[in-house]
């Protein structure tokens, strides 16, 4: 069920318990369990924290823990699934869910005593109602004492009725798509218990921007969240430009600002911003040797020196950083690219270290899927989520610096792959696959490294290709996951289209109408090719596949597609 009230019907609920925290490996999770840490320590409420990566290891970790806790919250994970035909928990056991994944599971909204959903009602969750989908035993076979004809007649109407909730639950689950941010969810919460701080105001952007960074969300849905967050940055951060040089060397100052959609450019050169950011590198065609020629013609128009550009923006001339972002905004309209300035925040930590929120989503995000194997997946989240606090913005600079590697080796790869012509049309879908032994393949063999390069490949692709059908079609794309059992992690990304119209991810192409639930084609063409398949990820549109099964497995799903 839907929670209300979330202080009365969650929050006091819980702070009176020890809880269990499972926290779904992602940056807006990292930042909503950052949020509710702060909460729970202001309150002494006492709670273990276990990260999860998928459906494995929380069906594990639930196993291990259900004996010790009656009170479980989830975050980013298990809206979206049967929870409890999954767990199979006692019958005392509440989970609190705060997932952004979409479609919440009709079980889930219709269980009044066992699930929570903390769950914005204002989000456009278009839910069937209880009748239409739900029959009670009562209602069938109330007329068994009547005449053949009317049994018949009876038995006629189940039928209809099945197919008719058949089709309802059908239409309400054929998409998946994003909510609310988790982290802006358990602000709100922290505003209306009168405990929300400048951090965990900062926490709530990073969780949003993450959904951003990762196009998970449409413009519209982040121009009027901005706006929220907006507000409580102009009410904690009120004070006026003169008495900046009044403020302590550790203060932390939060400012809504328009600046460029280029990725880490303060923290790195302008140029290989420029070459490493997707939105540039596409429309550029930076692949290309046409494309260099047009990155530096809009240098020259910029009239920026090359000695200056290929420096440490830090050490570029104050003269050139003053009047920066206009220069590039303006000879960006002349290149096409319109939309080369966002909406967006950065925050300060005393006179030296300034972010902008996209850096702490990169930095972080690098961080918990770095390809280090010094360190299990449980160290890896940590690091991350000590990363942001800011107290630790020694990991947060290392985590700056392998996003920078992943961002290079993201546009290499997708050069390679656009060369080498690996993006292939296969009737309703696009596919690619990444080779054992291709450089840097490791770096994507988790889901949501795999999906940032396969989302920019698909915008490469667009941009490059003349087949106005294929600028139409989603892409399927599969990466070696593990050589020792030889898998492969296979996903689905929605055809490319304008940002403003991208809400959910979902499959149509010219032809007959074909409307796919990802998650549902490739457990149906699995299916019916006997391929050995795990849906471990919390995102239904990922699963891992035995690399032998591949080629099976895409023919039926191209069948099942066409």
């Amino acid at each position: 069920m839907f929670v209300s009230d979330f202080r009365k019907e969650f929050y006091e609920v819980v702070q009176s318990q020890r809880v269990l925290l499972f926290v779904a490996s992602d940056v807006d999770a990292l930042c909503a369990c950052k949020i509710l840490q702060a909460l729970f320590q202001c309150d002494h409420v006492q709670y273990t924290l276990v990260p999860v990566s998928g459906w494995q290891e929380l069906e594990t970790a639930f196993l291990e823990h259900k004996e010790q806790f009656r009170y479980f919250i989830l975050i980013n994970c298990g809206a979206n699934v049967d929870l409890l035909d999954i767990l199979q928990p006692d019958e005392d056991t509440v989970f609190f869910v705060c997932d952004t994944h979409r479609p919440v599971n009709v079980v889930n909204v219709y269980n009044d005593t066992q699930i929570k959903l903390l769950i914005k009602q204002d989000d456009d969750l278009e839910v069937p109602a209880y009748e239409d989908i739900f029959r009670d035993e009562e209602d069938s076979g109330s007329d068994s004492d009547g005449s053949e004809p009317s049994e018949k007649r009876t038995r006629l109407e189940e039928v209809c009725l099945g197919f008719l909730q058949r089709d309802i639950l059908f239409d309400y689950e054929q998409y998946e798509y994003h909510g609310t941010s988790s982290a802006m969810v358990m602000f709100e919460l922290a505003w209306t218990l009168s405990k929300d701080l400048n951090d965990m105001l900062w926490w709530a952007i990073v969780g949003l921007t993450d959904q951003w960074v990762q196009d998970k969300i449409t413009q519209m849905k982040y121009v009027t969240d901005v706006g929220v967050l907006q507000r409580h940055v102009s009410r904690h951060n009120h004070r006026n430009e003169d008495e900046e040089n009044t403020l302590s060397v550790d203060c932390t100052r939060i400012s809504f600002e328009y600046d460029l959609r280029l990725a880490l450019y303060q923290h790195w050169s302008l140029h290989d911003s420029l070459c490493n950011t997707s939105y540039t590198a596409a429309r550029f065609k930076l692949w290309s040797v046409h494309g260099q020629k047009r990155l530096q013609e809009f240098l020259a128009d910029m009239g920026l020196p090359l000695k200056q550009v290929k420096q440490k923006f830090q050490a570029m001339d104050i003269s050139l950083k003053e009047n920066l972002r206009e220069m590039i905004e303006e000879s960006a309209n002349k290149f096409g690219m319109k939309d080369m300035r966002m909406q967006t925040f950065s925050i300060h930590f005393g006179f030296k270290h300034k972010f902008l929120a996209s850096d702490v989503v990169f930095a972080t995000m690098s961080l918990m899927e770095s390809p280090e194997k010094d360190g299990s997946g449980t160290d890896h989240f940590i690091q991350a989520l000590d990363s942001l606090s800011r107290s630790n913005l020694d990991k947060l600079y290392y985590g700056l610096e392998l996003a920078k590697k992943q961002l290079r080796a993201t546009q290499q790869t997708i050069a390679s792959c656009l060369c080498t012509n690996l993006v292939i049309s296969q009737g309703p879908f696009l596919y690619c696959s990444l080779m054992e032994g291709t450089p840097d393949v490791m770096l994507f063999s988790r889901p949501v490294s795999l999906s940032l390069l396969s989302k920019h490949l698909l915008k490469s692709f667009v941009c490059s290709t003349k087949n106005r059908r294929c600028k139409l079609l989603p892409l399927v794309m599969a990466a070696p996951l593990s050589m020792e059992h030889g898998t492969v992690t296979v996903m689905g990304i929605p055809p490319e289209t304008d940002s403003s119209d991208r809400k959910k991810i979902h499959c149509r192409w010219p032809g007959p109408r074909h409307i796919f639930f990802f998650g549902r084609a490739f457990e149906k063409a699995a299916e019916s090719t006997s391929s050995r398949m795990l849906h471990n990820h919390f995102d239904l549109s990922v699963i891992e596949l035995k690399a032998e099964d591949r080629s099976k497995f895409l023919d039926a799903l191209v069948s099942l597609l066409s």
